[in-house]
């Protein structure tokens, strides 16, 4: 492979949603250079690829941001950083109205005021929120895009990150990039475990399939601290397709109905997770399949839902069309998907302070992979970008070891034995097996043993003992897969980050013992929720084994203790 050496000041890792605008802030803020690497295209990378029609995070009229952090807690049955919340959610409001002054188009009434849909959300035409913002990053002076580059690897000397290595998804191109801080912008993870759809279709899924959890992946590596895996997220979508159940819950007022025409959804609670495992339990007992009753909405109402999902899930649209019927007419099947590891929905992800700052000096995390912060979506990952990217500049102005200026003539010890591990790869003989058939394995593995559909998303002690056996035992395969070029090379990289994070998934599992979010952790061993379970589950990966750590909630009464303190300790 040949080598190319980069040096710059901040290194984004990933180009979806919070990269791209953490991009655009340093841009606009300061001359320091930025690099983002991104596996994909920037333009159409991502969870906002397709695009998205309703801004589910915003702070509509009479409300203020701790009704959100309140939300979010009470969703998340308290598992949650407050200060985070609370942090993301008082720039909700500031960064829709700077997506706005960059083109995206957002419904007004009469007045011209926002139209909200529910009490936090408003609705856009968002097909294009991504190629919008993807411009307004790439335009930036100093920002260079590094599109179809795959990162794998971080690098760090004494605890402090010092850059990243990766290769090109299209050419026999190593990279070895150093930078003076690094935003890890990865997203979450999907691909863990067997989807709801087989063979062809079987991307046909909730989350963006080509998020693998590298950014997770690279975190547990390098020993970072990482939080609350074992909140999972199961989404509960529209049969077949996957798309979405929101905009129909929301847009029109479905309620969940049994196949006898039973509302449901009240007799197991409205929180997220409740939502999914009433209609686990219904299909269960013989009452399914369940719905969402739209039998008898209006035509006018109907061409909203067609419009709507055509912004960011056309697939439903067309199933609508190719039947026939549409949903006034008859109802819409739901059922959940596969469980996923997603810190924008979640609390999964790095352990971060206020400022998005890692227990890895120089590190940050914003959107999908930063942890502690649930219920995100596109304005929090927009937020978070922004945190991220306006301490990272704080960071730069502090430090004063810039003994790095130059590209050092040799490759570091740790870029070498990369390169030489991904020719390894590239140069082997034929595999017996593939990456995709190993996935499809360790999918397996999941789902029967670490709580996936099959199981109706739970598990046990003795399960996941199973399971994470059977997963530790697929891992030195992947040291032996070859690659014919550097595309099948990055999809052995994806299989070993899926393969990592399992086994930190599994170990959360295991280590919180309680039942606190049906089916996203439904133990079988422990099914009732216990007070003596209100902590945070995290972990850290020490000589390739997952310690777990157990952390005191930080809440809002514990921040604002803390910040009288530091008060009085000033004064």
């Amino acid at each position: 492979m040949r080598t190319e050496r980069i040096k710059t000041d901040v290194l984004i890792i990933g180009g979806g949603t919070a990269g791209c605008f953490a991009a655009y802030v340093i841009g606009q803020k300061s001359h320091k250079k930025v690099l983002i690497a991104e596996k994909a295209n920037i333009k159409r990378s991502g969870c906002l690829a397709a695009g998205v029609n309703a801004l589910n995070a915003y702070i509509t009229e009479g409300r203020v941001p701790q009704d959100y952090v309140d939300y979010a807690k009470k969703d998340a049955h308290g598992i949650v950083r407050e200060d985070l919340l609370l942090t993301m959610s008082e720039r909700l409001n500031h960064v829709t109205k700077v997506m706005e002054d960059l083109g995206l188009v957002i419904l007004k009434d009469e007045k011209g005021k926002y139209v909200a849909r529910g009490n936090r959300n408003i609705k856009i035409n968002g097909e294009n929120m991504k190629p919008i913002l993807a411009k307004a990053a790439a335009e930036q002076e100093n920002v260079t895009v590094l599109n179809h580059v795959n990162i794998t690897d971080y690098k760090t000397e004494k605890g402090k990150i010092t850059g990243a290595v990766g290769f090109s998804v299209h050419e026999d191109i190593f990279y070895d990039i150093d930078a003076e801080a690094v935003l890890c912008a990865t997203g979450g993870a999907a691909g863990l475990y067997r989807p709801n759809n087989p063979g062809f279709s079987r991307h046909k899924m909730w989350y963006p399939p080509f998020n693998t959890g590298a950014g997770y992946a690279m975190g547990l590596l390098s020993g970072a601290e990482m939080t609350t895996f074992e909140m999972r997220f199961i989404a509960l979508r529209c049969k077949d397709t996957i798309a979405p159940t929101g905009t129909i819950a929301q847009g029109v007022g479905a309620r969940q109905v049994n196949a006898h025409g039973d509302i449901y959804e009240t007799k197991y609670g409205l929180t997220t997770s409740q939502r999914v495992y009433g209609t686990v339990m219904e299909n269960r007992e013989g009452k399914g399949p369940c719905y969402l009753r739209t039998e008898g909405i209006s035509k006018e109402q109907e061409q909203d839902l067609y419009k709507a999902y055509l912004n960011m899930a056309p697939s439903q649209t067309l199933k609508w069309m190719e039947a026939g019927k549409g949903p006034s007419e008859e109802n819409v099947e739901i059922e959940g998907t596969e469980p996923y590891i997603v810190g924008g929905h979640t609390a999964s992800g790095y352990w971060v302070d206020n400022n998005r700052a890692t227990t890895i000096e120089g590190l940050y995390a914003a959107g999908d992979v930063a942890g502690g912060c649930p219920q995100k979506y596109v304005t929090g990952a927009l937020a978070e970008g922004e945190i991220a990217a306006e301490a990272i500049l704080e960071y730069l102005d502090r430090k004063d070891d810039r003994a790095v200026t130059e590209n050092k003539k040799e490759l570091s010890e740790i870029a070498a034995a990369k390169k030489s591990e991904y020719e390894a790869h590239l140069n082997a003989p034929r595999s017996l097996m593939n990456a995709e058939q190993l996935e499809e394995a360790m999918q397996k593995i999941m789902d029967q043993y670490a709580g996936g559909i099959g199981t109706d998303y739970r598990y046990s002690e003795t399960s996941l003992a199973k399971a994470d056996e059977k997963i530790a035992a697929l891992l030195p395969v992947v040291d032996t897969l070859a690659a014919s070029d550097t595309y099948e090379l990055m999809q052995i990289y994806e299989l070993r980050e899926r393969l990592i994070l399992c086994r930190a998934v599994i170990a959360h599992l295991a280590a919180r013992k309680e039942t606190r979010w049906h089916s996203f952790g439904e133990n079988t061993d422990y099914p009732e929720q216990s007070e003596d379970w209100m902590k945070y589950v995290n972990s850290r990966m020490e000589n390739g084994k997952i310690r777990i750590l157990y952390r005191d909630l930080i809440t809002k009464e514990s921040v604002d203790s803390n910040t009288a303190a530091k008060g009085a300790g000033e004064r």
